[in-house]
């Protein structure tokens, strides 16, 4: 066989550079044979070979192990062909080569905690039987004593986990030693501090500050990472000295210990102590006594720094002080999940590891990515939250021995146990031969197929001959990651069902207490309940009980992550029975997760959707396409009512036809938006569509029914008004219109004129009156024509010559500006053509004299002192509230009375496209503008908020926490958003009434 082919069936990437390095001369001598085999030994033979040639050119006696053959050389191999830094290592420090002639074990040890305490103190000179060691090395030279010590034993254990048969097996061990080679580090440098800071403090004060150092996360868990920022929190006490002094050593001691282990030097730093997790985190002191921490772990500390303190150990300092602060902690621990919030706080938690993923790294993370060790983490801590507060047995640190005390006590199915536990340990093992190679911090799977190919041989056993494709090694991944995201929903929820179903003989079955504990922790406020309806659900051996026990497990935890998991299992239960054993349903959630999904989020955020899903559960069929959902425009409408018109003339008959319609499209349009398919201008116009849709129809049939019996004497026109003219309307919004009429030729004036006061009448109470049969969960379209000429004391209705002569003698400023936002929407076009001839000269005057922007500006005085609500605060106002709508709106409308006669594209009744072309115009600067449409849309986002998370109409930032959470999940806020809605609405709106107030008032400065 050519030694090309040797070569690539040992392992080698690089041919070319193999064969140069193969002819170094600091190989000669070396038997080439049993230089090729223990290469076959290496996961990464071309990096096993460039760290041979350079450790040999250092230390030429090397070559005697090689040639003695596999059993002495299979340590040497397995570390270089894993290890670039380890290799950097012993190639610094050649005294420590001897780690290499080791025998290496398929089945290894673990190395004693005490006897890396030991060592480590030993070399820095400190005396391991020492109540309170001192290191007899200060400098740099107790530093680079510390540090080589602790990586002389990070070799040799990297060459037993190397050489183990089953890492997934070594695993737990390895976790457990990298955490005391930790701990023993501390240690070590706890006592290079105390000699350190011996010239500055007597010996006698400083030997009475007792510092206990807990490990916090994996250090604390004994299960940690080969590298890996060791998180740590510091308790203090001393006898006979005051608390601010014992602060004071407290602090040197700990940053002095901090400076032994991570400051430069010629040995580099091992890793960063990060005391983050203190208490108040950076801003709070580093250290501090145990009662302090107890008052604020108390009084002030965040339910998820409970999650963080389930790892808490005492690992370095004085050992009473740190037992007491675990005894004190621990009662805290377990009964955080009874905390307001907790919920909240875990569910933010997870949102924010996800988040916090650059877009470029979802793909590749092993630890925090869907189906990553995070996803076993919080799986497993959130189950010991809640149930360890009774079962005592549950209260243990590391996740694999936490995972078999969860199945040993029935809380998690002894199958999936087993296959949690598996998964756990392999993406582990796949992050510590990661992390080896460089010893850097990453959690990253490689790129590169020679990476993930050394990568796929270095996870596998010592025993195995196999070099798995880099293809192999990705789909395990990919499977494994899969089958964790399967097994959180199992464990989550199935024990649920288990509960009230009858299940297999291998389901967990909590008992009722336990059940309600654990949905009481997922957000339910009423377990007992929610416990009913899953009963309902599941019971029975129909296709439909049989279906829904494979579906809930997964559409509960949907159901949970919403702002009212209580209303939204309810929602559920009544859509279900209400589709019976429809086959499209449940086949639809099983088979679409983005339907289930949305399903989920709806039932568990929206009433005002809820509401209209249950009358109407035949739309849920939607869910399952996005084309469904499309808004369906208004000549498509309005063909469809044309349709509906001609097979049921009846008019009240057609009119509820045309209600449905109505309904339905609002449907479809909050479902849309919910799943982000629409922005907030289509939305708006969506809705504008279906209003004027069902008017139209409505006014067809009120013409039909009132000019039946004495034929018809005039033509109408319905004028939209308002937002509803300006077609950016919310769910729910009335319809603010005018009506003109115009008499047909040799019609009676009066007869026409009561004609088309009869038609509005009956258009009106067509819309609004009840229908038999109802249209159940109809929010019907209330017509108001208040904004008419001379308001409520004028006539509901007038003809073309009447609005004229009353423009042309008495018309007032205030409905100019009215006439702005006028489009007709419903009944004659030559009418609306010759209505818009009239109005456009009285909207868009040549000028506005200074008189008429006194009386704007006197009448929106008014209505901020007189409408208001009484006992509103303006601050959240969301209509007539500082730099509210009406702010933003006056202000625009100001400019378009004032521009629009030579601005012909400020000639719009939409508020956005006038906002668009007073920036093009230069009318205000272009950062305010950004600030009133900002504000303007985040205020009309928050009324649709509130409609839709409530189904009651408000014009109000809501206050209490649970509804503005509601409504800022609707504004596309993360969960736990509600404050931060809130501030931004603040925030907003002060800065767009600053800016009304200086353009619209002339208020500067």
């Amino acid at each position: 066989m050519s030694l090309n082919r040797q070569l690539i069936v040992t392992g080698f990437n690089d041919l070319e550079k193999a064969n140069r390095f193969l002819a170094a001369r600091e190989l000669e001598g070396i038997d080439p044979q049993l230089l090729l085999d223990g290469f076959g030994l290496s996961a990464d033979p071309d990096l096993a070979l460039m760290s041979l040639v350079r450790l040999l050119g250092r230390s030429p006696q090397l070559a005697d192990l090689v040639n003695g053959g596999e059993r002495r050389s299979e340590a040497l191999f397995r570390l270089l062909g894993a290890s670039e830094a380890l290799a950097d290592f012993l190639l610094r420090r050649p005294e420590h080569l001897d780690v290499l002639d080791v025998r290496v074990s398929p089945e290894p040890a673990g190395a004693p905690a005490d006897q890396l305490r030991r060592s480590l103190l030993t070399a820095v000179g400190a005396d391991p039987q020492a109540e309170n060691p001192v290191a007899g090395l200060t400098g740099a030279a107790a530093y680079t004593a510390l540090r080589s010590t602790y990586r002389r034993h990070l070799t040799e254990l990297a060459i037993r986990d190397l050489g183990a048969a089953s890492p997934e097996d070594f695993m737990p061990t390895a976790g457990r030693e990298l955490a005391d080679l930790a701990a023993a580090a501390l240690e070590a440098g706890l006592a290079v501090s105390r000699a350190e800071l011996a010239g500055r403090y007597p010996a006698g004060k400083l030997a009475q500050v007792r510092l206990a150092v807990i490990g916090m996360g994996k250090c604390g868990a004994a299960e940690l990472n080969y590298i890996s920022d060791v998180d740590v929190v510091y308790v203090v006490e001393a006898d006979d000295m005051d608390e601010a002094h014992t602060a004071v050593v407290g602090t040197a001691l700990a940053a002095g210990m901090t400076r032994a282990i991570s400051s430069p030097g010629p040995e580099p730093a091992l890793w960063e102590v990060d005391a983050n997790l203190r208490p108040e985190g950076r801003d709070g002191p580093l250290v501090r006594t145990l009662d302090s921490h107890l008052t604020y772990y108390r009084r002030w500390a965040h339910s998820w720094e409970f999650q963080a303190l389930l790892k808490a150990r005492a690992v370095a300092g004085d050992p009473g002080l740190g037992r007491r602060y675990e005894e004190a902690v621990a009662p805290l621990i377990w009964s955080s999940s009874e905390r307001e919030g907790f919920v909240e706080s875990v569910q933010a938690m997870r949102g924010r590891v996800t988040e916090n993923i650059p877009l470029n790294e979802r793909g590749r993370q092993i630890k925090l990515g869907r189906g990553g060790l995070r996803d076993v983490e919080f799986t497993v801590q959130l189950l010991q939250l809640v149930h360890a507060k009774v079962d005592e047995s549950l209260r243990v640190r590391d996740t694999t021995s936490a995972i078999a005390a969860l199945s040993a006590a029935g809380y998690i199915g002894r199958a999936d146990a087993r296959e949690l536990d598996a998964a756990y340990r392999y993406l582990r093992v796949l992050e510590h031969r990661i992390q080896l190679v460089r010893l850097r911090r990453t959690h990253l799977m490689p790129e590169t197929p020679e990476a993930l190919r050394a990568l796929a041989k270095a996870s596998l056993g010592s025993l195995s001959t196999q070099r798995p494709a880099p293809e192999a090694l990705l789909e395990t991944w990919q499977q494994t990651k899969r089958r964790v995201r399967a097994l959180h929903e199992n464990i989550f929820y199935r024990p649920l069902l288990a509960t009230t179903a009858s299940l297999s003989a291998d389901e967990v079955r909590l008992t009722p207490e336990a059940a309600q504990a654990r949905l009481a922790a997922l957000g339910y406020l009423d377990p007992r309940g929610a416990m009913r309806h899953i009963e309902a659900l599941t019971a029975g051996i129909s296709r439909r009980a049989q279906l829904q026990r494979q579906l809930l497990p997964v559409l509960l935890e949907w159901i949970a992550d919403g702002v009212d998991p209580d209303a939204g299992l309810l929602g559920f239960r009544r859509l279900s029975e209400a589709l019976g054993d429809s086959h499209w349903y449940l086949g639809m959630l099983r088979d679409s997760s983005s339907a289930g999904e949305r399903l989920c989020h709806i039932l568990s955020s929206s009433r005002f959707i809820t509401d209209l899903l249950e009358v109407s559960p035949e739309s849920a069929a939607w869910l399952g396409t996005d084309k469904d959902l499309a808004p369906l425009d208004f000549d498509t409408l309005w063909q469809e009512i044309g349709h509906k018109m001609s097979r049921h003339p009846a008019p009240r008959e057609a009119v509820r036809l045309i209600r449905l319609i109505r309904r339905r499209e609002m449907l479809r349009i909050a479902i849309a938006d919910s799943a982000g398919l629409l922005d907030q201008t289509r939305v708006g116009i969506a809705l504008s569509d279906a209003d004027r849709a069902a008017i139209q129809g409505a006014l067809q049939a009120a013409e039909a029914e009132v000019a039946g019996a004495d034929g018809r004497l005039t033509r109408m026109l319905v004028v939209a008004m308002g937002r509803q003219g300006g077609r950016e309307i919310g769910y729910g919004s009335d319809a603010d219109v005018m009506y003109v009429h115009r008499p047909l030729p040799g019609a009676d004036p009066d007869a026409a004129q009561q004609q088309a006061l009869r038609i509005v009448g009956q258009l009106s109470a067509l819309l609004q009156q009840p229908c038999r049969p109802p249209v159940l969960a109809e929010r019907p379209l209330v017509i108001d024509a208040a904004l008419r000429p001379e308001g409520k004391d004028g006539p509901m209705v007038r003809t073309l010559d009447s609005y004229r002569e009353y423009y042309q003698r008495w018309s007032l400023i205030w409905e100019a500006q009215a006439l702005l936002r006028a489009r007709p929407i419903a009944g004659d076009d030559a009418l609306a053509e010759d209505f818009l001839a009239l109005i456009d000269p009285i909207r868009y005057p040549e000028q506005t004299s200074a008189d008429d922007v006194r009386e704007i500006r006197r009448i929106k005085a008014r209505v901020e002192s007189e409408r208001l609500p009484r006992g509103a605060d303006p601050a959240r106002h969301l209509k007539l509230g500082r730099g509210a709508l009406s702010d933003v709106e006056w202000l625009v409308q100001l400019l378009q009375l004032q521009h629009a006669a030579r601005l012909p594209a400020l000639r719009t009744t939409n508020t956005l496209e006038a906002l668009v072309a007073i920036e093009s115009a230069g009318l205000l600067p272009a950062n305010d503008v950004q600030t009133l449409r900002e504000s303007w849309c985040l205020a009309t986002r928050i009324r649709s908020g509130n409609v839709v998370s409530s189904g009651k109409s408000s014009d109000v930032l809501p206050s209490s926490r649970r509804d503005l959470e509601a409504v800022a999940r609707w504004c596309g806020y993360p969960p736990g958003g509600a404050a931060a809605l809130e501030e931004d609405y603040l925030r907003l709106t002060r800065h767009a009434r600053g800016i009304f107030d200086r353009h619209f008032y002339g208020q500067h400065g």
